[in-house]
């Protein structure tokens, strides 16, 4: 049961804010986030208010049961609502914990996806190929923009790796959850046997950081520049365009040369290099609130996984929540995704309420 201090607390603070931005003295500076708690809160005060005059709704029921003078129809009118309060005032109460729940700052930013290849070869390669244009097809049916940072084509036509930043509304929220592992089982092309092959691909998705999420002395980082290595000799090579950035206390460092402009490489490889940083500092929060917090890339290894796409049965399944989809192809054109990230989200969800 949630203390009744607590929602009449929302309750006061949605009509102060109803006030505030009523009487037309906010500063603009704050009148769009005071608005958007507002806003929040719109969504949830009414349910608050039922669940606060709940008791007091239930013994005046209660008491239309107990006199002997009420005839059977305002009895089984009484049992009806009876039955009904109940259900909302379930419904309430866990409409107000995942609303009270600490809220993640990243979940509302833009993000970062990083897909590399992993165990198993070429045939990995192209599994990360088909990873990022599966992303590619959902950021189009979400409307998102996605644009491309780096990318790294292996022999095979698949990628080695590529990163790319995905811009639009609450895209860390939904995309966290691919962070892992991804394992496929399929024939490769070359196979010529038939046999089942397994390979990996990891995929990282960090949250875009602003420079106000994170401050970077400039003293902190070292630039090298050098020749962008390009195929055939090509005008990228003629100039020191290529771009490494070392963050010299952590040691992360990210090398950019997809662009000619070596201005260019090097916003890109910032933005990379905030978001990396970001995350480093969220992880070691994390950590120290729960040792037992495993890395969210993992190795690489096929046995570390989140994810299986099997080919020969066609389906998809998702290990952290047990969930099977026999829509595979659906899935790899974005139609089937939001079925297993709002099964994740649900999950994540219940196990925060077990810890309050």
């Amino acid at each position: 049961m949630i203390p009744e201090k607590t929602i009449k607390e929302l309750i006061n603070k949605h009509s102060l804010l109803e006030k505030d931005l009523s009487s037309g003295t906010i500063d603009k500076k704050i009148f769009a986030e005071k608005s958007k708690e507002y806003s929040d809160l719109n969504e949830i005060v009414e349910d608050a208010k039922r669940y606060i005059t709940y008791e007091t709704d239930k013994i005046e029921l209660e008491k239309i049961l107990q006199d002997q003078n009420t005839d059977q129809e305002l009895i089984n009118m009484a049992q009806t609502e009876l039955i009904n309060l109940k259900t909302q005032y379930e419904k309430n109460e866990k409409k107000l914990k995942l609303f009270l729940l600490p809220k993640d700052e990243a979940d509302k930013k833009n993000a970062i996806i990083e897909i590399r290849a992993g165990t198993g070869g070429l045939e990995a390669s192209l599994f990360a190929a088909d990873l990022f244009k599966m992303y590619e097809k959902i950021s189009h049916k979400k409307k998102w923009f996605l644009e491309l940072i780096s990318i790294s084509k292996s022999e095979a036509g698949g990628l080695k790796e590529v990163i790319a930043s995905i811009k639009g509304t609450n895209i860390y929220s939904t995309l966290k959850y691919e962070s892992g592992v991804h394992r496929v089982q399929r024939v490769p092309d070359t196979e010529t046997q038939g046999r089942v092959h397994t390979s990996a691909a990891t995929v990282a998705v960090l949250p875009e950081a602003e420079e106000v999420d994170l401050k970077i002395n400039e003293s902190d980082l070292r630039i090298d520049v050098f020749r962008a290595g390009g195929p055939g000799g090509q005008s990228v090579n003629t100039t020191d365009s290529a771009v490494r950035i070392t963050h010299i206390p952590s040691g992360l460092s990210v090398s950019q040369q997809d662009e000619k402009s070596q201005h260019k490489n090097k916003a890109k490889g910032m933005k990379i290099l905030r978001a990396r940083l970001y995350e480093l500092e969220r992880s070691r929060i994390d950590q120290e609130r729960s040792e037992d917090r495993k890395s969210k890339i993992g190795t690489g290894d096929r046995s570390e996984r989140i994810r299986t796409y099997n080919f020969p049965q066609g389906r998809v399944t998702d290990h952290r929540i047990n969930l099977t989809l026999h829509k595979l192809d659906e899935f790899l054109e974005g139609e089937a995704f939001d079925e297993i990230i709002e099964s994740l989200s649900l999950k994540a969800q219940e196990e925060s309420l077990s810890k309050l």
